[in-house]
């Protein structure tokens, strides 16, 4: 198959088997099933600037906000999640080459308003505003 007829890009190729590899590691036992917080601390530390420290200070944010939340790896990605079900994740930008960095909400997470509402955030720095806006939608999607 040539480039140009790729269905999906080499990020996307290796986050599906990250996933993969998460998904058989939880079927064979070998990951805890409640608290992922060393994968997705780790995965952390193998990210560049400035993702790193966006991610970082994500995962301060999200654990203070909400710590009934279950850190865990999805698609490679640090991601939050409470009964099982992802309700929050950070995509870095460098993950897919992309222009900035994302916090995006499932369908887990209560957030609803209306007949639309936004369910991924683009994050360029997080200000002491911006901080107060994740922690606020954090506590609202959890609710």
């Amino acid at each position: 198959m040539s480039d140009t007829t790729q269905l999906f890009t080499d990020e996307e190729r290796a986050a599906m088997k990250e996933r993969a590899s998460e998904v058989k590691a939880a079927r064979r036992g070998s990951r805890p099933a409640v608290d992922g917080s060393a994968d997705v601390l780790a995965k952390i530390a193998e990210m560049p600037e400035p993702d790193r420290r966006m991610a970082e200070r994500l995962h301060v944010l999200v654990m203070a906000a909400a710590p009934e939340l279950n850190p865990k790896l999805w698609y490679g990605m640090p991601s939050y999640a409470k009964n099982g079900k992802i309700v929050c994740f950070f995509q870095p930008a460098a993950k897919f080459k992309t222009r900035y960095a994302t916090l995006g909400f499932n369908d887990a997470a209560k957030l609803d308003d209306g007949e639309m509402w936004p369910t991924v955030f683009a994050l360029t720095e997080l200000t002491p505003a911006a901080e107060e806006r994740v922690t606020d939608l954090v506590r609202a999607a959890v609710r």
